[in-house]
């Protein structure tokens, strides 16, 4: 082959200047004649109107001289109505217009079963490659393909599905159906490369659906290129991430962007909804680089492909362009943080619709969960139609009825956290329910679900349950669940709702149990009171973020206690200063918070010294004052808060209760704070200096000693 003085630099610059230029007729240069063009997409989810500028982009490539291949690596056939409403059939049309010539799948192209999967291959003009895929044992689609350029050169092309496919869809429509997961995936990725080899292939190209998010650690592109030698391009899919997240997520373990020759696992990956669409140029000398340009930018389109995407998207308007309710507030359908990390309020909304639906077909229900994965798109404050519900919930799933133990749901919930705050698709959205994950706990994994990737708790450690349906949660009850019926089969991290004692499906549409409950019970309107913030429900407790505060430092629980509470920040966003003098005015400040905050009943200054009403502790000292904390004219707000003080508020602060003496060599019996000193003994406040013989009353108390102080009174208090 004839080696190109300046192909390197034209295979930097190709993606800027076919953006400018590929709809340019006279653009026939033969420039790249004798390179390999591989251009590839992956998690499309219904972003239809950008395949016709793919098509067109193909077009200019060939019309320079490149042999070019287009590919996709899964997602394709979900996400959208224009694709999800025939259950893929469209997507498959319209990827056949555009000339894919090779495809493998993600875990939602299951989402419809695996019977629909091999009804679109067959109408596929392009071939689907998933050598990890498994029908009764056996390879379920193609394992692999080759490719022969004009100069006789084999590309060789073998496809990998994420084995979280397994829960990810619908146990019910997948039967038969395994995932080769782990090890065996990656000794099965290298049974593919050494075929491929075998077969004379010089260049080696995997669409692996699998990603880099840490929920799938085990299984991650990361993960396999790790064991498996011989793959020049890995395209990856899976976890929506751009070029510059799989550079970044690389570790220096792989080659990313390039220039590099063959087996030196480049891997690349375009986002989502056709945000891009890859580039990967394998240049005549053997030079591989790797770039991603905005679909947004390309100019040109295929007029046939463009027509088709428009008709199917003015059918889907018809049908569910009307608007049937509106919002006052944006709900939140994000990824992160958003439903996969935390409660948000369409989650709530979702959940509501759930319970709602449920007892409107007259099963009384005492909750409702369903997965934040479900959950696949935000709606925006103004009119909602059913687009936009459909857009949300496009699975089709259905409203579906368990019956578990108060354990049963425990474990589940704690099954369904192990990573948070790290997003997982299984975290629970939920009505009826009140629970707090502690992720500063390590989830106690235990042993791996059957046909699953995740692995259930072997104790519980991280999820404290505190309500259902209103009553104290009881471990030993049975509770009826809302929820739906992909996780009603097992689905995500929801083994134990599969394993419970009564389990049906009402057979109601989730999506139209929710335009339903907007329209009947919340009478058109999504009101700002209602769903203005998450209600409240679920707690992620992460713990302190400050850097000067270790998980052993004796005033942990308190410097935790008060942030949560309010009573103060830190100095700044990750550090507290544990050690730093607290003054009269930061003492008094705490009080006053930890009382609510209540407002004085004068503005009046009560002191000649803090008389500035901007002053953040204005109020506190006002209603020091008023509660006679501090007698005098001045209260001298910026001096140093003794032990003996900060004692001393407290005890007024809890009226000046009488408790038994206590006997530290440095308090007198009639020292002004001796009942103070002794009220906090007794209350478990303090417990003394040095051997405990000693109060050090003069001593001046640091931040972290006051919020210990007001943290162990709060709770001998309660």
């Amino acid at each position: 082959m004839k080696k190109k003085v300046l192909s390197l630099l034209l295979a930097v610059v190709m993606t800027f200047s076919l953006a400018v230029t590929a709809n340019a007729a006279e653009e026939t240069a033969q420039d790249l004649d004798g390179d390999i063009v591989i251009l590839h997409t992956n998690d499309v989810h219904g972003a239809i109107s950008g395949y016709a500028k793919v098509a067109a982009l193909k077009d200019a490539y060939e019309a320079r001289g490149a042999y070019v291949l287009l590919m996709d690596a899964g997602d394709f056939i979900q996400g959208d109505p224009t694709v999800s409403t025939s259950e893929g059939a469209t997507a498959v049309e319209l990827m056949n217009l555009a000339g894919y010539d090779v495809a493998s799948m993600g875990n939602h192209e299951f989402d419809y079963g695996y019977q629909n999967l091999k009804d679109l291959e067959a109408d596929a003009d392009f071939t689907i490659v998933d050598a990890n895929v498994l029908y009764n044992g056996q390879v379920a689609f193609e394992d692999n393909v080759v490719f022969t350029a004009p100069d006789g050169t084999k590309i060789g092309v073998f496809g990998l599905d994420t084995p979280e496919t397994a829960t990810k869809a619908h146990p019910a429509k997948i039967q038969g159906v395994t995932f080769l997961a782990g090890d065996k995936m990656f000794d099965c990725a290298q049974d593919q490369v050494d075929a491929l080899e075998a077969e004379g292939c010089e260049y080696i190209i995997c669409l692996g659906h699998l990603g880099i998010d840490a929920e799938s650690t085990g299984n991650r592109s990361i993960d396999l290129l790790e064991k498996v030698d011989g793959i020049d391009v890995f395209i990856d899919g899976h976890s929506h991430s751009t070029l510059e997240d799989v550079k970044a997520a690389a570790g220096g373990t792989v080659t990313d962007g390039g220039p590099w020759h063959r087996h030196g696992h480049g891997r690349t990956s375009t986002g989502t909804k056709l945000e891009s669409v890859g580039v990967v140029t394998i240049d005549a000398d053997g030079t591989i680089t790797t770039a991603t340009t905005p679909v947004g930018d390309l100019t040109a389109t295929d007029a046939d492909v463009a027509a088709r995407a428009a008709k199917i998207q003015a059918e889907i308007d018809k049908e569910y362009g009307t608007v049937f309710a509106k919002t006052e507030v944006a709900l939140n359908g994000e990824k992160e943080p958003g439903n996969r990390t935390e409660e948000t309020n369409l989650g709530d909304l979702i959940c509501d619709a759930l319970v709602w639906g449920a007892e409107r077909e007259g099963t009384e229900v005492d909750a409702a969960v369903t997965n934040g994965g479900g959950i696949r798109a935000s709606i925006a404050a103004g009119d909602i139609t059913k687009k936009d519900i459909n857009t949300v919930l496009p699975f089709g799933n259905t409203l579906s009825i368990v019956k578990v133990t108060g354990a049963e749901l425990l474990e589940a919930l704690e099954a369904s956290t192990y990573c948070t705050p790290t997003s997982i698709g299984g975290f629970p959205q939920v009505s009826g329910i009140e629970f707090t994950v502690d992720t500063t706990k390590a989830y106690d994994q235990g042993e791996q679900y059957p046909g699953s990737t995740y692995y259930g708790p072997k104790s519980i450690q991280r999820v404290t349950i505190e309500t259902v349906g209103g009553e104290p949660f009881d471990a030993n009850a049975t509770y009826t669940i809302a929820t739906n019926d992909f996780m009603a089969a097992g689905g995500d991290t929801y083994y134990a709702f599969a394993a419970a004692s009564v389990n049906y499906d009402l057979g109601l549409s989730m999506d139209e149990v929710v335009m339903d409950y907007i329209t009947d019970e919340l009478k058109g309107t999504v009101t700002e009171e209602a769903y203005g913030q998450p209600a409240g429900r679920i707690t992620v407790d992460q713990g302190l973020a400050f850097t000067d505060v270790a998980a052993t430092s004796p005033y942990y629980d308190g410097i935790e206690w008060a942030v949560d509470e309010g009573i103060t920040n830190g100095t700044t966003a990750t550090t507290f200063s544990p050690y730093q003098n607290c003054t009269r005015a930061q003492i008094i400040t705490y009080l006053w918070r930890a009382a609510g905050s209540p407002e004085p009943a004068s503005t009046e200054p009560a002191y000649t010294d803090v008389t500035d009403t901007s002053l953040y502790f204005f109020k506190a000292v006002q209603w020091a004052s008023e509660q006679g904390l501090v007698e005098g004219e001045t209260f001298d707000p910026y001096a140093g808060c003794t032990r003996a003080m900060a004692v001393y508020f407290m005890w007024v602060a809890a009226d000046s209760p009488e408790a038994a003496a206590a006997s530290f060599t440095d308090v007198a019996a009639d020292a002004d704070y001796a009942a103070a000193v002794n009220w906090a003994v007794a209350q478990g406040v303090t417990l003394g200096t040095g051997d405990g013989s000693t109060f050090s009353p003069d001593t001046v108390c640091q931040r972290g000693q006051i919020v210990t102080f007001l943290y162990r009174a709060a709770n001998a208090a309660a």
